[in-house]
């Protein structure tokens, strides 16, 4: 790990009669603690990828409650430890990013469910949907009602969101039955506090451990003939008293005035939303006093029929706010109204959107809506409204330049790039080729300038999405994986089967060190170092293990040996796989890495040099073909200062990290050679300050000027060479 949560982990010792403040996902690791779990787990991931990054840098903590911490290769591996609740009463909580994560795992959360858990068991997921999502829109609630597991959607508040953490254990415990706690992007950056209590020691863990291994039961199998007799248990007593165990403990709210004419069942996750818009309204203020009568579903599955009915019965209209499609919450709403003999109209996807984000303007759309239709002026709301209507078309009339589109790039000096590069240079030289991308940094590839990439159909999977390309194409395809996906499903999924199948393509895996686009977490290739858990496991190793003969590493940022190699690949008559391990470390992960300990050095008085690039205005001709084949966002273009040429000049600003990829394409590209390096000395040498000395000498004698721009205190600005 390169990122520090050492404040947050001293939240984690807080005790009986402290407060604790912070964001959401903080406040569900603290309730892990409180709640006596025995083990915890996952695979990292936003929105909740700082669940598993706590957890990892607080491994002395969880040592002091013999907590077990397992960071997985992958979710479906993440589900299956919750098998160790299927015989013992250990509560156990795993996490991982939805809905692409729990696709992964629902093998393992099928055979789970099925037989059912002794031990509490709760699955944290982050329920990344909407615009801002970075995944298929496609929401939890379709497993949950699949496989009959519970799910907990809390209203973003962290005196609830704690509250649900620990009856979820409880729930689980008292229907044998795993739960999901699905969390949006906004509940778990919500901030706010709670009161904490102390943590508590699982009665067993890994520092009283049990004796014995419990009894063999064939009844705990998920395998037939008991699977039956599990199916019918689901619904005969597992789901009684998990809607026994909801109304008990009160995990639904009721909020508002208890009769009225209408009424809103409204998703826990969506409830902050709702409510400020009842603000504009003028039907609650910011503490939550409603005056429309107000269901608010914590649990939205199972739903409690009773619950339901009573609330709708005596209203003319009930408004179900439930983002996404299918309406699972309305159907089942629908049928328990009917069932009940209710005639109570349901509002819903008629009045808000069947599918999207249920942004603030969107809610407020739909509520102004139903409103209106029961006599209700929703008056500031439609002010509200009107305003967000009229700022719109304010931007649109607006005379002022439209800002060009930007698509995602990578970071600056990200070592993908300079691959991406190449093979754009190469697809220049011998034409197009089809290229299968995973999901990672390198998507970000499929937007300009490199606009490559046909398949994205899973993390890991982009190898097997080649396997019935391959074939079909005269063209040996290639394909991109980074060691993320590698480790996570790629090996088995695609090189074991490319190898098996003794197909003839070409793998390029980005060997960055880290799971990068999540976070840089750790992964079991990443070099070990005092913090982290990488254990340095070689790719190559396990690929020749695999059958794999033609492998080559390149250094990523030597573009022309890196067209080379892909031109080799791509010509050469072997037939079967060709590996192309990319090594490059994550530029994030190495300027958090350097930074720190450039600065020390610096004030320790130690001799320090930053390289970066720059570009001699009179010699770029304003082509910008290094900026078409790069892409990088310190790369851009300013003035011509020659007032007879109009076209503007590349431009390296501040950002540059020193990455040499601009040069490099241009060499490689045979382009203009404008670009040259420069190193930045601080602390120079008397040696150093000789060769400057001499270098002005050199400079006037030939009657130049050399550079006397004022630098900082300890600094000598390096002699310019060109870039390779």
């Amino acid at each position: 790990m390169e990122v520090s949560f050492h404040k947050e982990i001293e939240s984690l010792k807080l005790g009986d009669g402290e407060t604790f403040h912070g964001e959401g996902i903080l406040a569900v690791t603290k309730a892990l603690l409180q709640s006596g779990v025995a083990y915890v787990g996952g695979y990292q991931g936003a929105p909740v990828s700082h669940l598993l990054d706590v957890l990892v840098q607080s491994e002395d903590i969880l040592d002091d409650l013999g907590i077990h911490l397992e960071t997985c290769t992958n979710e479906a591996a993440a589900a299956a430890m919750l098998a160790a609740s299927l015989h013992y009463p250990l509560r156990g909580c795993v996490t991982w990013k939805s809905i692409v994560g729990t696709n992964v795992a629902a093998d393992a959360l099928s055979n789970l469910a099925s037989p059912g858990v002794i031990g509490g068991t709760l699955i944290v997921v982050g329920e990344d949907y909407g615009e801002g999502a970075s995944v298929i829109q496609e929401r939890t609630h379709a497993y949950a009602l699949k496989s009959s597991l519970w799910l907990v959607d809390p209203r973003p508040d962290l005196p609830t969101i704690v509250n649900m953490v620990e009856k979820s254990f409880e729930l689980s415990e008292a229907s044998n039955t795993p739960v999901i706690m699905e969390l949006r992007i906004r509940a778990c950056h919500v901030f706010g506090s709670f009161d904490t209590k102390n943590n508590i020691p699982s009665p067993k863990s890994t520092r009283t451990k049990f004796a014995l291994p419990a009894p063999f039961d064939y009844s705990r199998l998920a395998h037939p003939p008991v699977t039956f007799l599990q199916e019918a248990d689901k619904v005969n007593r597992r789901l009684p008293a998990a809607r026994e165990f909801i109304v008990r403990e009160g995990l639904n709210e009721f909020m508002g005035p208890k009769e009225g004419e209408i009424g809103i069942i409204t998703q826990g996750g969506l409830y902050n939303g709702l409510n400020q818009r009842l603000v504009d309204a003028g039907l609650s203020d910011i503490y939550g006093d409603l005056k429309v009568p107000t269901l608010v579903l914590n649990v939205t599955h199972p739903l409690v029929p009773e619950q339901i009915s009573d609330f709708a019965r005596g209203k003319k209209a009930v408004l179900i706010v439930e983002e996404g499609s299918p309406e699972y919450i309305e159907l089942a709403v629908g049928k328990i109204l009917r069932q009940a003999d209710l005639q109570t109209k349901i509002h819903g996807k008629d009045m808000l959107p069947a599918a999207g984000e249920y942004t603030a303007p969107v809610v407020g759309r739909g509520l102004a809506a139903f409103l209106s239709e029961y006599g209700i002026d929703p008056g500031g709301l439609a002010k509200w409204l009107d305003h967000v209507d009229e700022n719109r078309k304010a931007l649109d009339a607006a005379d002022s330049p439209v800002l060009p589109p930007r698509p995602p790039t990578f970071c600056t000096g990200c070592p993908e790039r300079p691959v991406f590069s190449a093979m754009k240079i190469l697809r220049e030289e011998m034409g197009p080729v089809h290229v299968s991308v995973d999901i990672g940094c390198h998507a970000l590839a499929t937007f300009a300038p490199f606009s490559q990439g046909h398949s994205i159909v899973g993390y890991g999977m982009s190898l097997a999405a080649n396997s019935a390309v391959s074939p079909t194409q005269e063209t040996r395809p290639f394909t991109v994986m980074g060691d993320g996906g590698f480790w996570h499903n790629g090996l088995l999924t695609g090189v074991a089967g490319s190898v098996f199948n003794e197909d003839d393509s070409v793998l390029v895996v980005m060997n960055n060190g880290y799971s990068s686009a999540t976070g840089a977490q750790d992964l079991p290739s990443s070099r070990p170092k005092d913090t982290g858990r990488g254990k340095g496991l070689d790719m190559e190793k396990a690929l020749r293990s695999m059958g794999v003969k033609w492998i080559r590493r390149i250094d990523n940022y030597k573009v022309p040996k890196v067209v080379e190699t892909l031109r080799e690949a791509r010509t050469t008559k072997e037939k079967g796989l060709k590996v192309i391990l990319a090594d490059g470390e994550c530029q994030l992960a190495r300027q958090r890495r350097i930074r720190p300990a450039m600065a020390k050095a610096v004030a320790k008085g130690e001799r320090v040099v930053r390289t970066r690039f720059w570009v001699d205005e009179e010699t770029c001709t304003g082509d910008h073909s290094c900026i078409r084949l790069s892409g990088c966002p310190s790369l851009t273009i300013k003035p011509n200062p020659d007032p007879l040429r109009t076209d503007p000049v590349a431009h390296v600003n501040n950002d540059c990290v020193g990455c040499g990829l601009c040069g490099e394409v241009s060499h490689a590209a045979q382009l203009c050679p404008s670009f040259a390096r420069i190193d930045i000395l601080q602390n120079p040498t008397a040696w150093d300050r000789l060769l400057r000395s001499l270098s002005d000498s050199l400079i006037r004698l030939f009657g130049g000027e050399p550079d006397i721009r004022e630098r900082p205190a300890g600094a000598s600005a390096g002699v310019g060479v060109p870039a390779e």
